[in-house]
């Protein structure tokens, strides 16, 4: 589930984007205090330039003048190990589309520090998601053009675990246990991520200590990391739209055992999107081609999809898809 070390990152975002939108960099103050790292794309009337300008390769107007009233919000979770430009297309979509898209780079879990084990950054990250919406909403320059009634969550991988905890959900880890016993072969079971869980003792916490955030209003979860850890007690208080995505192909977090078993739990039945042919890095923005001849390695591990699929051409469809659900999640409001 890890993605990538820190000198590649700036190499696998998708080229510059044609169209404007506004981005500015920024920090959120975290639940203990920490700075959290954030990137904010929203519709703007500024003029971005023609050539790339951003660690993501996309052309944006840098702090360039926000417009519109009454903006829905979207959270971007990244995968373990991950970045906030991880997603960088798919926050450009949401802006082009009227959206505030909010990604960041959640502490202790990211290419540069990863030094949370996986029984810290499971309850650590949900209380990220929340200091982000805090301060978009009190601390944002901008925060009156939010609507805060309309807020969602785009979550990939263990970003997909942090969104359906954070709208919701509690992980069963006496169910995760005996997930690995049966399953041992399972990527989060044979590094051992589920031990880690296991040895912390964290079955034994009681539910507030799952940070939930009621102002999520529908969430997006791409293929989900410790999907097999949720069962139906487990979701019962998710009582939002969810939307959920899973590769054919995905053999770090295979469907069967996560996306299907989450889909099965959730108490109102999901939207469920199987990508056939994706593997689990389909759903990280396309990589430069630059980084094949870098970082052979890397570039085989991250950017190679299986021969047929168009990873440009699928996030195409995948971005208008997603902003079609919170679309429609967000008129009911």
């Amino acid at each position: 589930m890890k993605i990538l070390p820190i000198l590649l990152l700036f190499a696998l975002a998708a080229p510059g984007h044609a169209d404007a939108a506004g981005f500015q960099r920024a920090q959120a103050p975290g639940p203990a205090g920490e700075p959290i790292s954030i990137g904010i794309w929203y519709p703007s009337a500024s003029n971005a330039p023609d050539r790339p300008n951003t660690p993501f390769r996309q052309s944006l107007a840098l702090n360039g003048a926000i417009i519109g009233k009454s903006l829905p919000m979207v959270v971007l979770s990244h995968g373990d190990g991950g970045w906030m430009g991880g997603h960088a297309d798919t926050a450009l979509a949401l802006a082009e589309a009227g959206y505030v898209a909010v990604a960041l780079t959640h502490p202790g879990n990211n290419y540069q520090d990863d030094s949370a084990p996986p029984s810290r950054w499971v309850l650590d990250r949900p209380r990220h998601i929340k200091s982000v919406i805090d301060h978009m909403l009190s601390g944002w320059a901008e925060r009156q053009r939010i609507d805060s009634t309309r807020i969602g969550i785009f979550g990939f991988s263990a970003g997909g675990t942090t969104a359906l905890i954070a709208a919701g959900g509690i992980p069963d880890i006496a169910t995760a246990i005996a997930h690995c016993d049966r399953h041992p072969g399972e990527l989060v079971c044979r590094i051992g991520m589920v031990d880690d869980l296991a040895a912390a003792n964290i079955a034994d916490l009681p539910a507030s200590a799952w940070q939930h955030d009621p102002r999520i209003a529908a969430a997006v979860v791409a293929a989900p990391g410790f999907g097999f850890a949720f069962d139906e007690k487990s979701l019962t208080q998710v009582s939002i739209p969810v939307q959920l995505w899973s590769g054919s192909e995905d053999q770090s977090v295979p469907t069967e055992t996560n996306a299907a078993a989450v889909g099965n739990a959730l108490p109102i039945k999901p939207e469920i999107r199987i990508v056939e042919g994706a593997g689990h890095f389909a759903f990280l923005t396309p990589c430069n081609p630059l980084l094949e001849d870098a970082q052979p390695k890397v570039w085989q591990m991250v950017c190679v999809d299986k021969p047929g699929f168009d990873r440009a051409a699928f996030h195409t469809w995948f971005n208008k898809d997603v902003i079609a659900f919170f679309d429609n999640a967000f008129k009911a409001e």
